[in-house]
């Protein structure tokens, strides 16, 4: 599949990049506040 990058693994970012990972992207995220 596809490479993913997420910025910012907030209330949003976070449920997005989770969702992108159980359909089979590689997925990288970004927080300045981890």
């Amino acid at each position: 599949m596809s490479r993913v990058v997420v910025v910012g693994l907030g209330y949003v970012g976070l449920p997005l990049a989770l969702r992108a990972a159980e359909v089979g992207h590689q997925v990288t995220g970004i927080d300045l506040d981890p």
